[in-house]
């Protein structure tokens, strides 16, 4: 490009990526047709007059979020970084990125659910360390419902738990909370059934249908990765995984392939349905770390959840899996009835 060509392709670059301009504005002003402004405009991005940078925080990743999306179908993506090694507990001899930071996902979670709630919707929120960090990290939301989708882990800690998560989203978005006071997990179906037909209890399950935006949490069938599998007996936590359960999300088991097994459990559970859970229209997993990342992949195939925030040790093995996803997450497919 001569001196002449090159001043004026700067002077056009910087009307149309700085002013905001449109080229037939442009061609106006220089009294050329647009196709020339859009050839010029071309000639100083291949003569590297102009450089196109796309940034985002640090701590997010935005090629591996973009790459796990277009994978598995799914409506948004947030990647953050995984924690560096010094943040590794001391007594914990395997790799730090194996371990996720839940509170470094919940902060993430939160800005994520501030963008997603809208005025007169129902939050749903169901029992996770992440989840209970996402709602104490909230710092905005507009007026909404929240309701909880689960019983606690444990009734004796509920207000550090679920139960004061649902309070704190209420009070920030000014609107009301429904919690549920009651173990997630019973001795027997009998039991259960009794909790569910409580007053206070049955009139959070009244809400399932009216949720519009729920967040969940997602566990591996070992322990300290699942609550529920930390809250069975050992007899019953082999039996499962003889099932073949590759991943645990509100008491609902799914193997590798993301079908619904051991569903007996779910009779015992005070938890939302899977077939309510399949109708909420913005379901939002929050889970990280290496080892959930299996468990992940088979939530992302149950066409139970639409977004997801991970870390990128959990997206680097995600996309590493190379069996075929045979749905998109936002077709809401069973995989017991495909």
């Amino acid at each position: 490009m001569g001196p002449a060509e090159l001043m004026q392709a700067a002077a056009m670059a910087r009307r149309f990526y700085l002013e905001g301009k449109s080229k037939i504005q442009i061609a106006d002003e220089f009294g050329v047709s647009r196709f020339k402004v859009a050839r010029v405009l071309e000639t100083a991005l291949e003569h590297d007059l102009v450089r196109i940078e796309i940034r985002v925080p640090a701590e997010l990743d935005a090629e591996r979020s973009d790459a796990l999306r277009a994978r598995y179908g799914l409506r948004h993506v947030v990647v953050a970084e995984s924690p560096s090694s010094p943040a590794a507990p001391a007594d914990v001899a395997e790799p730090v990125e194996s371990i996720a930071d839940p509170e470094n996902l919940g902060e993430v979670a939160a800005d994520l659910l501030g963008e997603l709630v809208t005025e007169g919707d129902v939050l749903g929120l169901a029992w996770g360390r992440s989840t209970i960090h996402m709602a104490t990290a909230l710092r905005g939301l507009p007026p909404c419902t929240v309701v909880q989708l689960t019983g606690v882990y444990d009734a004796g800690t509920a207000d550090r738990g679920s139960v004061e998560a649902v309070r704190r989203a209420a009070e920030v978005a000014g609107g009301q909370a429904h919690p549920i006071y009651a173990p997630m997990l019973l001795p027997d179906p009998a039991t259960a059934a009794a909790l569910r037909h409580q007053t206070g209890i049955a009139a959070a399950f009244e809400y399932f249908d009216k949720v519009t935006v729920a967040a969940v949490s997602i566990g591996s069938w070992e322990p300290g990765i699942s609550t529920v599998h930390d809250m069975l007996g050992e007899r019953e936590r082999a039996h499962y995984a003889s099932l073949g359960v590759a991943a645990e999300m509100s008491a609902h088991l799914f193997d590798a392939e993301g079908r619904r097994i051991g569903r007996d459990l779910g009779e015992r559970c005070i938890t939302v349905e899977a077939g309510r859970l399949r109708r909420i229209p913005e379901v939002v997993a929050i889970a990280g770390g290496r080892r959930k990342a299996a468990a992940i992949g088979a939530v992302l195939r149950s066409g139970l959840v639409t977004s997801l925030v991970t870390d990128t040790a959990a997206a680097e093995q995600l996309l590493a899996d190379r069996r075929p996803v045979l749905r998109p997450a936002l077709e809401r497919a069973d995989p017991d009835e495909s």
